[in-house]
């Protein structure tokens, strides 16, 4: 897919970007698809996301007070399920909470907020005309006046792929970055050499010169409190969070092919069908590492920059790769023929899969064996090579040009 969205400059916009759930059960409106969906069968015009789900605070809303209203409803139908988690610690917290007898409402139990925090919210919902609906928004609570907040990937005790970039987004620009990067020290057993890489004043990705090895114990202490990032502006973390590599995986998808060969090891354990972007939309080239993954998800042509292409409110299986909206993920409404003979998407890889998803289809089935970090490489496209800050894309970047961008030597 091009990239259409507009990164998001200093502030928890950028930092909502990265603070995502790993294998959270839904997301809101995002990525691309193979096809048009004829939504017409379903009865009559259906609801967007926004108008079945209906939550408070709105999305993308900053300096929520710790007092604030937190609620989702629906105004017709009956909600599913809701989650709302802080995400923005080292270690993800839900806010309890519970869905009203009727259905209508979900309200948290009780307690404030946290100030200078991410939340996410996470619902589903059968609207009105029993259509079900997911929708994931987020928000952030205020932050104290000439205070700063990073906010990163990956989770607390989390294990993950050998392609595992730690990033931070900050809710400020960063002036004296070099103050910054040498509060956040990151070692590992077995020891390597970690570097931080800066894209512009408000994020800061880590990374070996190689993938890590499996079993590697990753250790990133945190220690911001007091440090001066810009003039009268302060840090207020003091934390250690830890994540273990699992085992090596690594996934080539060949365009003009219409495969992807999926290696563990270096094994190679199954080449699968594929439909990549096609010639209009074509997907980007490169090394792409996966940040978030959804058992089913909403896509909508309008949320990436396109018109009214798509609008398919249950994409099962998706696998984010870049946060511009390119995923990796079951395709269930076109012919089963196309994978391995035709690209038609627009700029996303589409595995063959059935309505609801299943784990015996091919992209059930490479889904249950992925993890957060593992590397996704995309070759004979006609695309560009993927940026190195659009989703962890630093792979993409050699070592010297990556220890380049280092504010300390």
């Amino acid at each position: 897919m091009r990239d259409v969205l507009k990164r998001a400059g200093a502030g928890a916009a950028a930092a909502l970007a990265w603070a995502g759930l790993t294998a959270v059960l839904v997301t809101g409106l995002t990525g691309c698809s193979g096809s048009t969906l004829d939504l017409g069968d379903l009865g009559g015009k259906p609801l967007t996301p926004q108008e079945a789900i209906l939550v408070t605070p709105d999305d993308g809303a900053k300096g929520v007070k710790a007092d604030g209203k937190v609620e989702v409803r629906v105004p017709s139908g009956r909600l599913e399920r809701v989650k709302v988690m802080k995400t923005e610690d080292a270690q993800p917290e839900e806010v309890r909470g519970k869905i009203s007898a009727d259905g209508l409402t979900w309200a948290p139990s009780g307690g404030a907020l946290q100030l200078a925090a991410a939340y996410t919210v996470d619902a589903v919902a059968l609207d009105g005309h029993g259509r079900r609906q997911a929708r994931h928004t987020g928000f952030t609570t205020y932050v104290p006046e000439h205070r700063f907040i990073g906010y990163f990937k990956p989770e607390n005790r989390s294990t993950v792929g050998v392609g595992m970039i730690v990033s931070f987004s900050f809710n400020q620009a960063i002036k004296d970055r070099a103050a910054v990067e040498r509060a956040i020290r990151i070692t590992a057993q077995p020891p390597v050499e970690v570097k931080g890489h800066w894209f512009g004043q408000d994020r800061i990705d880590f990374r070996p010169r190689e993938y890590w090895k499996p079993g590697t114990r990753v250790t990133v202490d945190m220690h911001l409190r007091d440090v001066v990032a810009a003039p009268g502006v302060y840090g207020i973390q003091d934390k250690t969070i830890g994540f273990t590599i699992g085992r090596a995986q690594e996934s080539l998808v060949d365009a003009e092919a219409h495969t992807m060969e999926v290696r563990r090891g270096g094994e190679l354990v199954s080449t699968l069908p594929i439909s990549a972007g096609s010639p209009k939309n074509m997907t980007y080239n490169g090394k792409m590492v996966v940040t978030d993954m959804y058992d089913v998800t909403r896509m909508n042509s309008r949320t990436v920059g396109f018109g009214g292409e798509y609008d398919i409110p249950d994409v099962p299986h998706a696998i984010r790769l870049t946060g511009s909206g390119t995923f990796l993920h079951g395709n269930y409404w076109a012919p089963s023929n196309t994978f391995g003979n035709t690209n038609t998407s627009h700029g996303c890889v589409g595995l063959r899969d059935v309505k609801g998803g299943s784990p015996d289809t091919p992209a059930g089935w490479f889904f249950d064996r992925t993890l957060v970090g593992d590397v996704v490489q995309v070759v004979n496209s006609h695309e560009r090579e993927v940026s190195p800050d659009n989703g962890l894309g630093g792979w993409n970047l050699g070592w010297d040009k990556w220890k380049a961008g280092s504010a300390i030597s």
